[in-house]
């Protein structure tokens, strides 16, 4: 019986990552724009895992608030994984996120 490939998918499951966003164009009264957060979510996966993800896919900007947070989609080798994405201090244009991937795969 064969294994399996492990795709990057099933290799992110309840991986944590934290990510400094330094004035990255935070928009009006304060909020990081989803384009800025994708991309960000995208080069800590990658860098943890070693491959990078097909797509990441965030609804809408992440408000620059502590404890803020949105849900975003990671898709990799037909899969797809929700990522939890919190702002967990703000300081000026300063955003440390918080990056939690979901336990579950919905395949």
């Amino acid at each position: 019986m064969s294994a399996r490939p492990l795709t990057l998918a099933r290799s992110l499951v309840l991986v944590t990552a934290g990510a400094a966003l330094a004035g990255c164009g935070l928009l009006g009264p304060g909020s990081v724009p989803a384009a800025d957060v994708e991309e960000q979510v995208t080069s800590e996966l990658t860098e943890l895992v070693g491959q990078a993800p097909d797509d990441v896919s965030c609804p809408e900007d992440l408000p620059a608030e502590e404890g803020a947070a949105i849900t975003c989609v990671l898709s990799a080798g037909g899969e797809t994984i929700d990522v939890e994405v919190t702002a967990a201090s703000v300081d000026g244009s300063d955003v440390q996120l918080d990056i939690q991937v979901a336990d579950a795969v919905n395949e």
